[in-house]
C-alpha cells in the first residue's frame, strides 16, 4: 500500500494530477525556469574564486586547482544530490525545504502535537528565501549589464537606468504566469547554454591543459597547500551552485525527469565546457582574471552576449516569485498559517 500511494505521488503532482505535456515542451520550460541563476554563475564566479586566492595574477596551479573544485562541486552537489537523490523526496508532487519538512514531521503537524525544534529550522530555512527575493533580481540583472562597461567606458552610465527598466519590465510580466514565462525564457536559455557551452569549448581546444583539473587531485593539492586560502575560495567556488535549490523547489513546475533531462542533456555540459573554458584562457593570459567570461568571446560578439546574458539573467526575478509564492502555499498546507484564498500564477498543464 505505502510502495502505490508513492508510486502515485511521483507521477502525479499535486492533487493527482499527471504532467500531460510533451517531454520536449517539460524540458523546454524546465530549462527556461528553473535554471537562470546557476546557468548565469560562470558570469562572475571564477573571476570572484581567482581574486580570493589574493593573489594579484593567478598561478597554474590556483587555476586548475580551483576549475577542479567547481567541476566536483557541479558533480557531486547538484548532480549527485539534488538530480540523482533529492528530485525523489517529493511531496505529493511537490518539492522545496518545506516539502521535506512536511515528509519529516507530517504527523505531529498533522495531530497538532506542537512545533518541534525540526519545523522551525525548517521555517526558518524558508523564510530566508525572502530575504533572497529581495536581492536577487537586482544583483541578477546588474551583473549582467556591467558588461556594457567592456564594450566602451561611455556606456557606464546607462548601466543602472537599464537596469532599473529591465526589471519592471519582467515584474509586469510576472502575471501572465509560469507557462508564459517558461515559453519566453525557454529558447532565450537554450540559446545561451549553447553560447556559452561554444565558446568555453573553443578555448579549451586552444588550452588543452585545463582538462587536467578533471582530476580530484588537483583540488585536493589546492586545498592542502594552503588551506586557509582553500577555505576563502571555496566560499567563492560554491557560487558555481548559486540557484541550485530551484532544481528542488520547482519540482512541481514540470516534474523531476524533465529537470533531470535538462540538466545532462544541456546545462551541465554547457556549464563544464564554459568553466574549464574560462580555466583556459586564464591559464594562457593570467590577465583576464578581471572578466575571464566576457573575455571569452571575440571583440564583434561582446555585444549580443551582454544582450543574451541580460536576457538570460531576467528569469531570476520569476523564479524569485515563484518560490516565494509556493512557501506561502506550502505553509498553508502544513497549516504553519491560516488558509487563504489566492491567484495561482501558474498555466502550465502540468502540475504547478
Amino acid at each position: 500500500m505505502i510502495a502505490k500511494r508513492g508510486a502515485s505521488q511521483r507521477s502525479a503532482p499535486r492533487g493527482g494530477e499527471p504532467h500531460r505535456a510533451s517531454p520536449a515542451f517539460l524540458a523546454l520550460t524546465a530549462v527556461g525556469i528553473v535554471f537562470g541563476d546557476i546557468g548565469t554563475s560562470p558570469l562572475y564566479t571564477l573571476s570572484v574564486t581567482l581574486g580570493a586566492t589574493g593573489h594579484a595574477l593567478p598561478t597554474v596551479s590556483d587555476v586548475l586547482g580551483i576549475v577542479s573544485l567547481i567541476f566536483w562541486a557541479l558533480m557531486m552537489m547538484v548532480s549527485l544530490k539534488y538530480v540523482v537523490l533529492v528530485l525523489r523526496a517529493d511531496n505529493d508532487g511537490e518539492g522545496g525545504i518545506l516539502a521535506l519538512l512536511s515528509l519529516v514531521a507530517s504527523g505531529r503537524i498533522a495531530n497538532g502535537r506542537g512545533v518541534s525544534i525540526l519545523v522551525l529550522l525548517g521555517i526558518t530555512g524558508a523564510a530566508l528565501l525572502y530575504g533572497d527575493g529581495v536581492i536577487t533580481p537586482a544583483i541578477s540583472v546588474l551583473s549582467a549589464m556591467e558588461g556594457l562597461k567592456l564594450v566602451t567606458p561611455a556606456f557606464e552610465p546607462l548601466i543602472l537606468p537599464l537596469t532599473l527598466a529591465i526589471l519592471v519590465g519582467l515584474f509586469m510580466l510576472q502575471r501572465r504566469g509560469t507557462a508564459n514565462i517558461g515559453r519566453l525564457f525557454g529558447p532565450v536559455m537554450v540559446g545561451w547554454f549553447l553560447a556559452i557551452g561554444l565558446l568555453g569549448a573553443v578555448n579549451i581546444y586552444a588550452a588543452p591543459a585545463i582538462l587536467k583539473a578533471v582530476s580530484p587531485g588537483e583540488a585536493a593539492r589546492f586545498i592542502f597547500a594552503n588551506p586557509l586560502v582553500a577555505f576563502a575560495v571555496m566560499g567563492g567556488a560554491f557560487l558555481a551552485l548559486t540557484g541550485a535549490e530551484a532544481l528542488y523547489a520547482d519540482m512541481g513546475h514540470v516534474g523531476p525527469t524533465a529537470i533531470r533531462r535538462a540538466w545532462f542533456a544541456l546545462v551541465l555540459p554547457a556549464l563544464l565546457l564554459n568553466y574549464f573554458g574560462q580555466g583556459a584562457l586564464v591559464l594562457a593570459d593570467p590577465t583576464a582574471i578581471d572578466s575571464p567570461f566576457y573575455k571569452l568571446a571575440p571583440g564583434w560578439a561582446l555585444m549580443p552576449l551582454v544582450g543574451l546574458a541580460a536576457l538570460s539573467r531576467a528569469s531570476s526575478p520569476s523564479l524569485a516569485r515563484r518560490c516565494s509564492l509556493g512557501f506561502v502555499r506550502a505553509c498553508g498546507s502544513c497549516r504553519h498559517r491560516p488558509r487563504k484564498p489566492g491567484r495561482s500564477m501558474c498555466r502550465l498543464p502540468i502540475g504547478c
